[in-house]
């Protein structure tokens, strides 16, 4: 278990309240005027990704005790604890583990001393043959993926992002609302002759993913079709797969080690080998893996998901920034920041600490965004004239991302422009100086000026993918995994429970099962007993 952190007590906190106050009102633009070597020194390259953190609101004193802070936290020590298997999930009295799942043979990942590497291999070449079976078959041209939260947004995240190597594969939808609409919509295209469905549940008793499920079984039943042809399972209840319908084989399973929203590496990623085949998906594995002994191996000034996860810290707790924007330039990643909302903020939306006593300062951020340029055109006003800061990471892939290089060269600029415009600005005597230079009288500028000023000063990271391939992108996700581990770690909280979902799922059970029922009004609050009635009518 993680041993608790108090981060208001500890002796870099004090130091980083004293640079908040000093180095939190200069300006960026002063930073990189007054340090030619800042880029250098504030910038890092891994092997096909290059992060710049430049354009962040520190200096080399704020990063020293930054890093002080990680220290005294036992950073390193929990990186160690992650991959050894330890219950670092103290709630549930689990490991956390789903790093083996991208491992290889010899990497030693060990659950209460067994290694894990046989079965974690055996079920991945298994998962591996029938995706690339499903591939071959011409009769299945389109696979629908059932699941909700950690069985919906990853798959679906990376089947997105992957989709220039889909080229030979079935068409991959997914289904996860339980408003019937969204299951509708998917299957009006459909021929239930050519679809293979995928129900991703781990116990098989999900309300929003057996409610669909069971629609899409009377969708094939209807066509007079087996059952057991048109389904594949991804649950560790084997006997309540089989007794749906899906013959046993073709169930692929995981153990509790591995937590929802960190399951796409593994059998919950078959959709993913699905579309891509298996050899794709074990490049998502690798790139995964490639970050994962970056975490665990490099230093600390070196290492990139420590280094994105203290300036996550600095803003939230030391300046006072409320969120984290996400802002992909790239169209095939623009379910990224979807994806990131569920991994960060069920990972770190807690306000009781590691000790089950409440935490004395603000956790996880909200985390929010949406693909460039499109955001250019709705939120960003916010971004950069909004009475909040939001700092943000922009994402960019060097290499086109579709055979108009044209357009790819407008995004790229769209995309530095963007974290230009965010750090520099413009100030009120530029601005005054180009409207005079357009004729504007003094009257018009006097008006409009102000309106027109940018203040800048706005932090961002931009991260460069050389290309937006397999393996890059399980690069990226597991860079934004280890952050949110580690800020965990840092705001002492339970990363890899999710308590705070459970009570909704509770009452919409109760309410369900009261449906029905003549309700004597005294079991719910007044509104909410209104709104069971009315709707009931």
């Amino acid at each position: 278990m993680l041993k608790p952190f108090y981060l208001r007590q500890s002796a870099a906190h004090k130091r980083l309240l004293e640079l908040a106050a000093s180095v939190g009102a200069l300006h960026l633009r002063d930073l990189f005027a007054g340090d030619p070597d800042r880029l250098h020194r504030m910038s890092a390259s891994l092997e096909g990704l290059y992060l710049d953190w430049s354009k962040h609101r520190v200096t080399e004193e704020v990063m020293d005790a930054l890093f002080a802070l990680a220290e005294e936290a036992g950073w390193a020590k929990g990186v160690q604890d992650l991959f050894a298997g330890e219950r670092i999930n103290q709630t549930e009295d689990r490991a956390v583990l789903h790093m083996a799942l991208r491992g290889d043979a010899g990497d030693g990942f060990t659950v209460d001393g067994k290694d894990v590497m046989d079965e974690v291999l055996a079920t991945r070449r298994a998962m591996g043959a029938y995706a690339d079976a499903v591939r071959s078959n011409g009769r299945i041209t389109d696979v629908v993926n059932i699941g909700i939260g950690g069985s919906d947004l990853g798959p679906l995240m990376v089947t997105k992002a992957l989709r220039n190597q889909s080229e030979g594969g079935p068409n991959v939808h997914f289904v996860s609302n339980v408003d019937g609409a969204h299951l509708e919509s998917v299957l009006d295209s459909l021929n239930p002759e050519t679809t293979l469905f995928i129900v991703v549940s781990k116990t098989f008793t999900t309300q929003e993913t057996m409610a669909n499920a069971d629609a899409a079984k009377a969708w094939i039943e209807a066509a007079s079709l087996p059952v057991s042809d048109h389904f594949a399972a991804v649950s560790t209840n084997v006997p309540a797969a089989v007794a749906f319908g899906v013959k046993e084989a073709h169930v692929f399973g995981f153990r509790d080690w591995v937590g929802g929203r960190y399951s796409l590496w593994g059998p919950v990623g078959l959709s993913i080998a699905c579309s891509v085949g298996s050899a794709a998906f074990g490049e998502l594995l690798a790139g995964a893996r490639d970050m994962d002994r970056h975490v665990a191996e490099a230093p600390a000034r070196e290492n990139v998901p420590l280094i994105s996860a203290l300036l996550g810290v600095w803003y939230r707790e030391y300046l006072g920034f409320p969120t984290h924007v996400v802002l992909p330039y790239a169209q095939d990643l623009d379910r990224f920041p979807a994806y990131l909302q569920q991994a960060d903020m069920e990972s770190n939306g807690k306000y009781v600490g590691r000790d089950g006593l409440p935490v004395e300062h603000a956790t996880g951020p909200v985390v929010w965004g949406e693909a460039g340029t499109n955001g250019q055109h709705a939120f960003y006003q916010l971004l950069h004239q909004g009475t909040d800061i939001h700092p943000a990471d922009i994402i960019a892939v060097d290499a086109p991302l579709s055979a108009y290089t044209d357009h790819h060269t407008k995004l790229l600029a769209n995309a530095i422009a963007q974290a230009e415009a965010l750090m520099c600005g413009r100030n009120e005597a530029d601005v005054r100086a180009e409207m005079e230079a357009a004729g504007r009288t003094a009257a018009e500028i006097e008006a409009v000026a102000p309106h027109r000023v940018f203040r800048g000063n706005r932090p961002s990271t931009f991260i460069l993918l050389d290309a937006l391939n397999a393996r890059s992108v399980g690069q990226l996700i597991a860079l934004y995994e280890h952050r949110i581990f580690i800020q965990g770690l840092l705001w002492n909280v339970c990363s890899y429970d999710q308590w705070g979902v459970e009570l909704g799922k509770v009452l919409a059970k109760n309410i369900l099962s009261e449906w029905s029922e003549v309700s004597t009004g005294s079991e719910h609050d007044a509104s909410t007993q209104f709104l069971i009635e009315r709707l009931k009518r």
